[in-house]
């Protein structure tokens, strides 16, 4: 069984590709531009029809949502240990968080972004830009206040949230005025850590923590 992934630098694909890595599967990337001036190719909005990547094509059925995806992988590889089973009490708080970073933390990064998909006029896309910046320090404290002195999302184990967690630090960008990694420890530890793995130090290249 060979994967199939559409796949961009710089967006979520990437870490899907590290989970793919860190799972031992093999995978064939289907390149794709997320520029928004450049029109999504049909094939992939037949399977897609938001055009958003990552999009996961198995046994000739495709998924997609990376929270979705996340979720799926690591129940149909149990092995690679990177997720708490359906009877493990972590279980939930496994999925709490990955709801939490791919709807309000991801929307946040949106809104900077895309800020145009935010508002009606583009008077008010600056404005939109400006709660973005806010809206993720709010959501970055949240995470760094409940890693506390935690070694992972979850205490003593890495997990698919921890490497969902590096993913997303990646898009803090100076360019738009986000907040600094460095200001949340806690968080910027985790991703420090999961930076050096080797599948990230594969998929990402030098060590952008």
């Amino acid at each position: 069984m060979t994967y199939s992934l559409y796949y961009a630098e710089n967006s979520a694909a990437m870490g899907v590709r590290v989970l793919l890595e860190e799972m031992r599967q093999p995978y064939d990337l289907i390149g794709t531009s997320i520029d928004m001036d450049t029109p999504r190719p049909p094939e992939l909005l037949a399977l897609n029809p938001n055009g958003w990547i990552p999009v996961l094509i198995s046994d000739g059925a495709a998924i997609y949502e990376c929270g979705a995806i996340t979720t799926w992988l690591c129940d149909r590889h149990p092995d690679a240990g990177l997720a708490p089973g359906v009877d493990d009490p972590a279980r939930g708080r496994f999925l709490q968080w990955l709801f939490f970073f791919s709807s309000s933390v991801q929307n946040a990064y949106q809104m900077s972004y895309y800020s145009d998909r935010f508002c009606d006029t583009a008077a008010d896309e600056a404005s939109v830009k400006r709660r973005s910046i806010t809206r993720l320090r709010e959501l970055w404290r949240v995470v760094d206040d409940a890693i506390g002195d935690n070694d992972w999302m979850l205490g003593e184990d890495l997990s698919a949230a921890d490497i969902y967690l590096f993913m997303l630090t990646t898009w803090l960008s100076p360019a738009h005025e986000h907040p600094r990694v460095e200001e949340f420890a806690n968080v910027h530890r985790i991703a420090s850590t999961v930076s050096k793995r080797p599948s990230v130090q594969l998929v990402y290249g030098t060590d952008p923590a």
